[in-house]
C-alpha cells in the first residue's frame, strides 16, 4: 500500500495494459470449455452437452491429423532454418557497412515489404508465379514446365518461406541492428592494434556481443513454432496444394468458420497451445544450459 501511494501515476498507466491483457487474453479463455462440449449457440456454453475429451480423440484419430502435424512442422523448421538466420546476417553485412547512405537505402527496401498489406504481399506472390507470371517466365525459360507455381504442392513450402524471408527480413533485423549498437567499441580497437581481421572481429567480438539477443528471440520463435500463419497460407493455398500446404491453423479455420464445427475447431486450437508451451519451455532450458541467457 506504502509504495501504491508512492507511485500512484505509474499504477494508474498501468491500467490500460492490464485492462487489455483481462480483455483480450484473459476473459476468453472461458471459451475453451467448447473443446469439452458439444457447442450449440442456442443453449450457449454452459447449456451445451459435456463431452469430455471426444473432440480430441476425433481429431487424433482422423485422416487429417497427421498430414496437418506433418505439414506445420515441417513449414515451421524450414522457417526456422532458412528464416530465422536472415535477419541476423542481414544486420551482420548492415553493421560492417561503411556508406551510411547505402545502408540507410538497404535498410529502407528490406523494411518495405513488411508495411505492404498481407493481402497484396499475397496477391504479387500469385501474379508473379502465375503461368505468365514474372518468376515464372524466368524459370520456364530455364527449362521449367511453365505451370502455375501455387497449383503443384511440391512448391508451396519453398515458396513461403522464400516470401518469408522477403517480407519479413529487414524488419526483424532491427533488434539486431540495436543490439550491435551496444557492443563496445574499444573491442574492436583493441582487435585491430593485435592486427585481428574484419572476419575474426565478427566472429570473436560481434557475434558474441549479440548472442543473448539471438538467444532469446530463438526461444520466442520456437514457442510459436506451430503457429504458422494461417492468413498467409489461406491466401495462398488451394486444393491441390493441401497435401503440403494444409496447416493446424488453416485446419481450425476451415472447421470452425467454414463448416461451424466450433468445439472440434477449439480441441485442435488447445492441443496446438500445448504443444507449443512444450516447446518453449524446452526451448527455454537448453538455451539456459547453453548459453546462459533465458526468458526466466
Amino acid at each position: 500500500m506504502r509504495d501504491f501511494a508512492i507511485n500512484k501515476y505509474l499504477y494508474l498507466m498501468m491500467l490500460p495494459v492490464i485492462a487489455y491483457y483481462v480483455i483480450f487474453h484473459y476473459a476468453p479463455l472461458y471459451g475453451t470449455l467448447l473443446a469439452f462440449k458439444d457447442y450449440s449457440p442456442a443453449k450457449g456454453i454452459a447449456g451445451s452437452e459435456w463431452i469430455g475429451l471426444a473432440n480430441f480423440k476425433d481429431f487424433f484419430t482422423s485422416f487429417y491429423f497427421w498430414r496437418i502435424l506433418k505439414n506445420t512442422v515441417i513449414i515451421s523448421l524450414y522457417t526456422l532454418i532458412f528464416e530465422f538466420p536472415a535477419p541476423i546476417l542481414l544486420a551482420l553485412l548492415l553493421n560492417e557497412v561503411r556508406s551510411k547512405y547505402f545502408k540507410r537505402v538497404a535498410q529502407t527496401v528490406t523494411y518495405m515489404p513488411y508495411f505492404i498489406s498481407l493481402v497484396v504481399i499475397c496477391g504479387m506472390i500469385v501474379s508473379f508465379t502465375n503461368a505468365d507470371g514474372v518468376i515464372n517466365n524466368v524459370f520456364t525459360y530455364l527449362g521449367y514446365d511453365g505451370q502455375a507455381m501455387l497449383q503443384k504442392a511440391g512448391l508451396f513450402r519453398p515458396i513461403y518461406v522464400l516470401s518469408e524471408i522477403w517480407q519479413r527480413i529487414g524488419w526483424e533485423s532491427i533488434i539486431y541492428m540495436a543490439a550491435l549498437t551496444g557492443i563496445d567499441q574499444e573491442q574492436y580497437e583493441a582487435a585491430r592494434m593485435d592486427g585481428a581481421s574484419r572476419f575474426k572481429m565478427i566472429t570473436h567480438i560481434t557475434v558474441p556481443g549479440i548472442m543473448p539477443t539471438i538467444s532469446i528471440m530463438f526461444i520466442l520463435r520456437i514457442g510459436n513454432m506451430l503457429n504458422v500463419g494461417f492468413e498467409k497460407i489461406i491466401l495462398l493455398y488451394n486444393s491441390l496444394t493441401y497435401e503440403t500446404a494444409d496447416v493446424i491453423a488453416s485446419f481450425v479455420y476451415r472447421k470452425g468458420l467454414l463448416e461451424f464445427n466450433w468445439s472440434y475447431s477449439t480441441a485442435v486450437g488447445i492441443f496446438n497451445s500445448i504443444v507449443n508451451l512444450a516447446l518453449l519451455i524446452i526451448a527455454n532450458r537448453i538455451t539456459r544450459k547453453i548459453s546462459e541467457s533465458s526468458l526466466w
